[in-house]
């Protein structure tokens, strides 16, 4: 692939674009930013809060710790930590920097201030407004479809801000030139100077909160509890590495991660277990690179079509990813590749997203297993047929196959979720 061609530079955006830093659980951070965004309109700390959130929203945030404030959990805790502490000028590390003094402000404003949570559905999966209120005067913020797309600020009445409800496509590269051939092209001809500011921070961050999870103590320690139970295997601590950065995650640890598809849960799946193994193997800093492009790269493709939240599980699409950068790392070309990521979806594309929390830890546990057999059945010549079950005659028609499965076919599974979740 030439470097100067549309798609080579379309790959190397869409990195930048996926690629970001965030701190905590992205569906409480973005909930919080909505909350510092509309303070910072408003002028002033509010006397009254009211929060409107989508299903999916109460689902992603009713029970992880959101980071920087004390352990504390939940919707109403997540926008007053927004309110209270944050700056909405660093977006997903909008509660960053919060000192001991403003996390006891935080508890002490959602106890003293009045925090009404309404569930509504909108036609978005993803759509939350935070409105707070001062006196007579109000500030609203609603962000919808993106955890950063802001589609109205209003005050007292006036609309600064007034997008509609579509995501604005011009600020994001069309993901449509996604596909597992030319992706497999740019990774080996990429100039790795070109990515590197890109991954360099993925594999910093992540390994970093990835260690935190297991010589630290957070929800099931289900990395820990891996190593203990399985051994020390390059296979079980890429499982292990990449489910510890969850424990740590969902449970309030404050390092900050690479997201993946907006997810930061997404962001450890894919790209911890590479790193493992790149270590394991001794490979070059280049290889890495390009089998981190890879990874990355599978991941977005195939949750693009799924969208940003789902009944699905999003560890399932950046296990796969993993499994295709191993599969790279190993000495596997284009068909160990698509074949490693085919057979890990032929088997946990079942698997349900019941929002955000330590369970997490062990989905994604699942999902790079599910990438590393993939890998060893095509290293031993075996593979799941194409058209058995949901899988397609070829990796593109599954990783189509697997979208509507998760858009379309588990709609009203999310709905059953949330009705057993929260009653």
């Amino acid at each position: 692939m030439e470097k100067n061609s549309k798609i080579y530079q379309a790959y190397v955006n869409i990195l930048k674009e996926e690629l970001l830093p965030a701190m905590g659980c992205t569906e409480p951070i973005a909930l919080a930013y909505a909350g510092a965004y509309a303070r910072k309109i408003l002028g002033a700390l509010p006397d009254k809060v009211v929060i409107d959130v989508s299903g999916s929203i109460i689902k992603n945030v009713k029970s992880v710790i959101v980071p920087n404030t004390g352990d504390m959990r939940g919707l109403d805790i997540a926008a007053a930590a927004g309110i209270v502490a944050g700056n909405p000028d660093k977006k997903l590390e909008v509660i960053a920097v919060v000192s001991p003094s403003q996390i006891e402000k935080i508890k002490d404003f959602a106890k003293n201030v009045p925090i009404t949570i309404n569930h509504v559905e909108n036609g978005f999966m993803f759509d939350m407004m935070v409105t707070l209120f001062k006196g007579e005067s109000y500030a609203k913020v609603r962000i919808v479809n993106n955890h950063t797309n802001i589609v109205l600020v209003e005050k007292d009445g006036n609309k600064l801000v007034n997008k509609g409800t579509s995501l604005d496509k011009s600020k994001f590269t069309d993901r449509s030139v996604l596909n597992m051939h030319d992706i497999w092209d740019f990774i080996n001809t990429l100039d790795v100077e070109d990515v590197k500011p890109i991954l360099e921070p993925q594999i910093k961050y992540n390994m970093a909160i990835a260690e935190r999870g297991i010589h630290d103590n957070f929800g099931a320690n289900v990395g820990k509890t891996i190593l203990a139970a399985f051994g020390n295997s390059v296979e079980n601590r890429a499982r292990a590495m990449a489910a510890a950065g969850s424990d740590a995650r969902m449970n309030g640890c404050e390092e900050p991660v690479i997201i993946n598809s907006g997810s930061g849960n997404q962001g450890i799946t894919v790209s911890v277990p590479i790193v493992v193994y790149a270590k394991e193997l001794k490979v070059s800093e280049d290889k890495l690179y390009r089998a981190l492009a890879l990874g990355n790269l599978t991941s977005i493709h195939e949750k693009t079509p799924i969208g940003v939240l789902s009944a699905y599980c999003g560890a399932v699409s950046a296990g796969a990813g993993a499994g295709a950068g191993i599969a790279y790392l190993c000495g596997g070309g284009y068909e160990g590749v698509v074949t490693t990521v085919s057979n890990a979806l032929a088997v946990v594309s079942g698997m349900i997203c019941d929002g955000a929390g330590s369970s997490c830890a062990g989905k994604i546990a699942a999902s790079v297993e599910a990438g590393i057999i993939g890998y060893k059945m095509y290293g031993k010549g075996q593979a799941y047929k194409g058209h058995d079950g949901i899988l397609g005659g070829d990796i593109e028609e599954t990783i189509a196959n697997v979208g509507r499965l998760a858009k379309e076919g588990m709609e009203t599974t999310n709905n059953k979720i949330l009705e057993i979740m929260v009653g």
